[in-house]
This record gives C-alpha cells, structure tokens and sequence, in this order.
C-alpha cells in the first residue's frame, strides 16, 4: 500500500526566490529588445520605401530627361492633372502622361530637388540608434550627425 511521505510537501521560500530573480533577469534582458521591434520595423519599412521611390525615380529620368522639381515645402512637383504638373500627394499615384511610375508613394517624405539634376527624398527614423541615418547623410554629401535619424536616398 502506498503511503504518504510524512512532512509537509511545497517550495521552500529560497526556491521561490530564485525563480522570481531567473525571471526578473530574463523579463531585463528580453523587454528592452521587445520595445523597439515595432520603431524598427516601421524604419525598416520606411527605409524600403525610400529606396523604391529612388528607383522609380531613375525611371522618371530617363522618360523625361530630369527629376521632378520640389515646391520649397518637401513636395515632389511630378505628377500631371489637366496638364499642368501638380504636387504628388502623399499615399496616392505618381503618374505622368498616362505612365503609372509608382501607384502608391509612401505615406512620409520630403522630397528636394538638387541643381543641377539630382535629388534628396528623406524623413526621419523612430529608432534613433539606427547606424543607417549616418551612413545615408554621407551618402548623400551631408555631414554625419549622430543626433539626426534622419534616413536619405538621393541622386547627385
């Protein structure tokens, strides 16, 4: 016949102390890299879309023999209505002459035109530690500043 062991059965308070302290270890390790995945998915998005942008963009040149121009506000001066050039508005069609370069623009840029053909297309990265903001200023003839997260493509 089986017979209970005598004495009382549970954790002791040290265990239950040493498994608050592994998970109080683990939650600060994992929590501070969980926070950020949404900025750096957003930016790694961001980014996707600046470079796609570029590329149409090159499409556009070679169609019509030079970039857009700006308005002075960040807009892209490229898209037709009735003729006439207008500001491509954010989120919707960049077309011209019946050519659908990019059907959707990203939802966030600025756009600026550079003399005598080239152009900056930027806006800025919610993760402020992203290496990829200084490596594109560079890129794009700016000086570096680790303060600015703001992210280029371009055309010189």
């Amino acid at each position: 016949m089986f017979k209970p062991p005598t004495g009382k059965s549970g954790f002791t308070l040290i265990e239950l102390l040493i498994v608050i302290v592994i998970i109080a270890l683990l939650l600060g390790i994992l929590l501070p890299n969980m926070l950020g995945m949404r900025e750096r998915a957003r930016d790694s998005r961001l980014k996707s879309e600046l470079r796609e942008l570029k590329l149409v963009l090159e499409v556009f040149h070679e169609d019509n023999q030079g970039y857009p121009a700006d308005d002075g506000n960040g807009g892209m001066v490229g898209c037709e209505s009735g003729g006439a050039d207008v500001v491509c508005p954010l989120g919707g069609a960049f077309e011209k002459a019946g050519i659908v370069y990019m059907p959707v623009l990203p939802e966030f840029f600025t756009y600026d035109s550079i003399a005598p053909d080239g152009f900056r297309v930027s806006w800025e990265l919610e993760n402020l530690s992203d290496q990829d903001a200084q490596r594109s200023q560079s890129k794009c003839g700016l000086t570096p500043d680790p303060a600015d997260p703001t992210y280029y493509e371009c055309a010189m």
